[in-house]
């Protein structure tokens, strides 16, 4: 744990010392130095708390939906050859169609609140999850599976103690990789369609040439992300403890 907060620190620090180093190359009031940036974030903590907690809210309900309906979809299909064949070629064609694209669908569809920003990002880490539980699925050893069976296990059984655990690992390293898509995705879908969250904010310092401010919600938006793979790495450190 120790190591782990000296890693962010040092990383921190070098982050912070680059950045000013550009800013001072560039000399641009598009790119402020982080001692005019950080005081923004106090400046303007009593909106930007606000809107972090209903972005956060916003993804991770998301990734909530997106996996509880991939989760037992893919260990289906990575399971059953012939499920694969009938449902594969659909994944491969829908699979790498931009989710973003159905933003003012989902607009018309469903209003410009919370529900249009939900579903688009729990779409995106669908296709994500699915394709990335249904391939550890399908890569569980035979011989495991056929010696649990050996001892009188039912499928239900081998899915629960040979299939589930095996597709765990994999299934929290798609969960980090989709954190950062879904938070990019937040990001358009709120900037696009949105009086509130961190990209409404980020998008309306912009407009007002306010740079320090815009830098300081992209601060925010990072630490959104750190917090989200942070929280994946607990969870699986506490769900796959053999990993």
């Amino acid at each position: 744990m120790a190591r782990k907060f000296l890693g962010y620190v040092l990383a921190l620090v070098v982050i912070l010392l680059c950045w000013h180093l550009l800013a001072l190359a560039l000399d641009s009031p598009a790119l402020p130095t982080p001692l005019e940036t950080v005081p923004m974030l106090v400046l303007y903590a009593g909106q930007l708390g606000p809107d972090f907690l209903i972005s956060l809210y916003r993804v991770v309900v998301a990734l909530l939906i997106g996996t509880a309906l991939a989760m037992p979809l893919g260990l289906a299909i990575g399971r059953s050859p012939r499920l694969d064949t009938v449902l594969g070629p659909m994944l491969y064609i829908l699979y790498p169609i931009p989710k973003i694209v159905f933003l003012p669908i989902l607009l018309v569809l469903l209003g410009i609140a919370d529900a249009p920003k939900i579903v688009l990002i729990a779409l995106t880490i669908f296709f994500q999850v699915l394709i990335t539980v249904r391939d550890a699925a399908k890569a569980v050893p035979e011989a495991a599976v056929l010696s649990v069976r050996s001892l009188g296990a039912s499928r239900l059984a081998v899915f629960q103690h040979v299939v589930i655990p095996a597709s765990l690992p994999e299934l929290f390293t798609a969960l980090r990789i989709s954190s950062g898509t879904a938070v990019a995705i937040l990001f358009f879908a709120e900037a696009i369609a949105g009086s509130t969250g961190l990209g409404a904010f980020i998008v309306d310092s912009w407009a007002l040439l306010n740079y320090p401010r815009m830098f300081a919600g992209i601060i925010a938006m990072a630490f959104l992300g750190v917090v989200l793979y942070e929280l994946f790495d607990i969870l699986e450190r506490r769900l796959a403890r053999w990993r």
